[in-house]
């Protein structure tokens, strides 16, 4: 038997399930929240939440509305208006990626109904994303109407690396093979972990690639692919939530800064120069300290998400702080609902989440 988690019941996670499947339409499609937009990633991220609640017909409905709106090169609009039609048709490298952690975990979830069918949909995507990385592991985070953006981004080749790591173990599933993934994944790999190691000192670990590290001297070029955003908290936890940092070097990154982004008790600030604690960078950041064998943290992070949870099982997106006045005032959002529960069933020993999670503790892992 799961051992419970502290902080929520598995009553209330059911609930929050619930709260986001009724957000869904009747296409499939989950929005940011009713009447609002929606995006790939985050619309997988709430399937996600909804398997591992339970509830898996609406989480087969989400991925039967992505397969039938991907596009002939494998991608997605960056951005889907509330009545569906495009709202950016940009393509978003990392959003059109994490369709492969949703079908791996729905697979999962549901064992093997789907599988075969929606891999044609992950084989699609990804083909797209691989073509794109350069030979430095360099990934624009956008393609514009053709044109490549001109930098990569942190956090989001980090969801990169976990959604190929995806996107093998379906291949592996299926008896296939897809060796140009595996290239794309050391090379995206490699870039994050050098950048890493040249911008904060932390050193590379076992995540680091095949060869198993990589050195600070060999990494000095690296830096200069990624946008300076580490003023954003995903910046600073996405190659933890990742995998590209074992154990020990997952911790020192996650220590390194927690005093910027986490206020004690309440959750964890979306940017290390504002007031703003969001609901999804703190679900998210318990998801990366339960990954690195910091539980206790894990736990307490997760706990301070019930600050922002309402009777409904909805979750404010966020609150300002010390004021702790909602912003955007009143607005429940699927993902920030979708972070909870994924962060929860991690902790709760749901065998789907932590294998599209994978513990990087080796006193974690079975």
């Amino acid at each position: 038997m799961r051992e419970e988690v502290a902080a929520y019941s598995e009553d209330e996670m059911r609930a929050t399930g619930a709260a986001i499947a009724k957000a869904q339409h009747a296409s499939g499609m989950i929005p940011w929240t009713p009447g609002q937009h929606g995006d790939p990633w985050n619309h997988v991220e709430a399937a996600m939440a909804l398997d591992a609640t339970g509830h898996h017909d609406a989480a087969s409905a989400a991925y039967r509305w992505l397969a039938e709106g991907q596009r002939d090169d494998g991608s997605w609009p960056a951005y889907l208006a509330s009545d569906e039609s495009i709202e950016d048709a940009r393509t978003d490298t990392n959003v059109t990626a994490y369709v492969a952690t949703g079908v791996l975990h729905h697979h999962l979830s549901v064992g093997d109904a789907e599988t075969e069918e929606l891999f044609g949909m992950v084989d699609g995507a990804l083909a797209c994303v691989v073509a794109h990385i350069r030979e430095d592991g360099m990934l624009p985070w956008s393609i514009d109407d053709g044109l490549p953006a001109g930098h990569a981004l942190l956090a989001a080749s980090s969801s990169v690396c976990t959604s190929l790591a995806a996107g093998l173990a379906c291949v592996d599933l299926l008896d296939l093979r897809r060796p140009r993934w595996v290239g794309a994944l050391d090379r995206i790999g490699r870039a994050v972990t050098c950048a890493l190691t040249g911008l904060t000192g932390v050193g590379a670990g076992a995540g680091a690639g095949a060869e198993g590290g990589t050195s600070a001297a060999s990494c000095a070029d690296f830096a200069g692919i990624f946008a300076a955003k580490d003023e954003y908290a995903m910046d600073w936890y996405y190659p933890v939530l990742s995998g590209r940092l074992d154990g020990d070097t997952a911790k020192a990154r996650l220590d390194q800064r927690w005093k910027e982004f986490v206020v004690d008790g309440e959750g964890v600030r979306c940017r290390s120069d504002g007031q703003w604690l969001t609901t999804a960078e703190t679900a998210e950041c318990a998801l990366a300290c339960a990954m690195a064998g910091m539980t206790e943290q894990a736990h307490d992070l997760l706990a301070s998400t019930r600050n922002h949870r309402r009777e409904s099982g909805e979750y404010l997106t966020g609150v300002v702080y010390p004021e702790g006045v909602e912003f955007p005032r009143g607005e429940c959002t699927t993902y920030s609902a979708a972070a909870v529960v994924l962060a929860w069933s991690w902790l709760d020993g749901h065998e789907p989440t932590r294998a599209v999670f994978p513990a990087l503790d080796p006193g974690l892992r079975a």
